[in-house]
């Protein structure tokens, strides 16, 4: 089957089909070889039931003939990866992963994988997105995805438990899940003594390193009952549901104990809806944004906020809020603006830079509040770096400048020791002066009660 120039790198694997883009839209192509199981999991309407439980993602079919099928799914506005996740994110992940390979096995179907970048996130929930990944069910014939499952999702979760959450960033450096052996030897002696992880992680990494195949592969399992399979699902859907972090951060309370004051805190929250709303932003990204409490301040109705922040409490804290108030259009995630996803797998293209990911999301504008002297004090990146790094994405960019006498500066500056006097270029003149390069001020606020200011910015390339 001839594939087409504009299919995406990051579908390349699947015999059954790939997925496109047609001038900006997504679509999937789908190969005879797959026909078969296409069509009857729409005859038996699997695909709308699991459309109407928001399980996967739903689609329209577009064209068919002897050689291909077209589909067109819904529009997802950004894609987040599975090492962008806070930890609830990464359970809710895993958890729809097993409610689907359960829903499969009542219908006599089966999930061919269980990779962790099946999923992403959509309208404040994960969802499913890859419609090939459905197989037909064989009588006794184990889950092909099982030991996929544990290397992509059991594997890290329980390292991010006894580890702490940045365990789950693992998986950015292996994509084709960590390896069982890897993963048994990082996790404590004590978790052998547990039948659940004997079984699910050490057992299973002892017969791969024998025999160097699958524990529930050719050899060790012949055959596996329907019940039984029914077992280890509700077994593992159990224990993760159970997990949970005990870890405190600098920054998951951080709008609780900050220096602002509370005049302070609504004139910037104003000062933000005031901008927000004169240039209508329908789309917009908080790059440090926390736990979302300035975006949820804005009153217009922005369509789709990206709310990313480097802390994994933070992260956690928004998306727990999202879940509690129904919030649809707030797609948080975890991302280090001094080191951003880069471009990983075969060729550096299977998933995309969150760079890349931004600017096809082309924000309306960016907030980078409280952000500007983290990334010059703690990163070392003079300002005209950062403001380049803006600039390449933001069509209007609202930006926070803490002066020296900042309490929080101070407190990062004293961190320099002798070195402190190397970063007598943070001062606000300097800030203006190197983005002014990039951007147009269109609006400046001293924030009352605070050493802070506030910045409305266009950029000058944006046509």
């Amino acid at each position: 089957m001839v594939r087409t120039n504009n299919q995406l790198p990051s579908s390349f694997r699947d015999p059954s089909g790939y997925i496109f883009n047609d001038n900006g839209i997504i679509k999937r192509r789908i190969f005879p070889v797959y026909f078969e199981q296409y069509k009857a999991l729409k005859s038996q309407n699997v695909f709308n039931k699991l459309f109407d439980l928001g399980l996967l993602i739903e689609h329209e079919e577009l064209f068919e003939n002897d050689s291909e099928m077209v589909i067109q799914p819904k529009q997802i506005p950004f894609i987040t990866y599975p090492y962008e996740w806070c930890f609830n994110q990464y359970k809710e992940a895993a958890l729809l992963t097993l409610k689907l390979q359960k829903y499969c096995l009542e219908h006599n179907f089966s999930l061919k994988d269980a990779s962790a970048f099946n999923v992403t996130f959509y309208k404040g929930k994960a969802i499913f997105i890859d419609t090939l990944s459905f197989d037909f069910y064989q009588e006794n014939q184990p889950w092909r995805g099982y030991k996929q499952f544990i290397t992509h999702f059991l594997g890290p979760l329980l390292l991010a438990y006894y580890h702490g959450a940045q365990s789950l960033k693992l998986v950015s450096n292996f994509i084709d899940g960590i390896p069982l052996k890897m993963l048994s030897s990082m996790l404590p002696l004590k978790s052998k003594l547990n039948p659940f992880l004997y079984s699910n992680i050490h057992l299973l990494a002892k017969f791969e390193d024998k025999h160097n195949e699958d524990y529930v592969g050719k050899s060790k399992v012949a055959s596996l009952s329907k019940k039984a399979q029914f077992n280890i699902i509700d077994s593992l859907y159990d224990y993760i549901k159970k997990l949970t972090l005990k870890e405190n951060s600098e920054w998951g309370n951080y709008y609780s104990k900050t220096n602002y004051a509370d005049d302070a805190f609504l004139q910037k929250s104003n000062s933000i809806n005031k901008w927000v709303n004169k240039i209508e932003a329908k789309r917009l990204i908080d790059v440090g944004g926390n736990d979302g409490a300035f975006v949820r301040q804005i009153q217009r109705n922005v369509e789709i906020a990206l709310v990313c922040d480097i802390d994994n409490n933070a992260v956690d804290s928004n998306y727990k809020s999202i879940k509690l108030n129904k919030e649809s259009n707030i797609i948080p995630f975890v991302l280090d603006v001094l080191n951003p996803s880069s471009s990983i797998g075969f060729n550096n293209e299977e998933r995309d830079s969150f760079v890349d990911r931004v600017k096809k999301f082309a924000p309306d504008v960016t907030l980078a509040l409280a952000l500007i002297h983290h990334i010059s004090l703690s990163g070392n990146i003079p300002f005209k770096m950062s403001a380049n790094f803006f600039a390449s994405f933001s069509q209007y960019l609202i930006i926070e400048f803490p002066k020296r006498d900042d309490s929080w500066v101070e407190r990062l500056l004293n961190n320099k020791g002798e070195f402190k006097d190397y970063f007598e270029f943070y001062n606000i003149e300097n800030f203006e002066l190197s983005y002014s390069e990039n951007f147009e001020i269109l609006e400046k606020k001293s924030i009352v009660n605070s050493k802070r200011v506030m910045y409305l910015l266009k950029n000058k390339n944006d046509k």
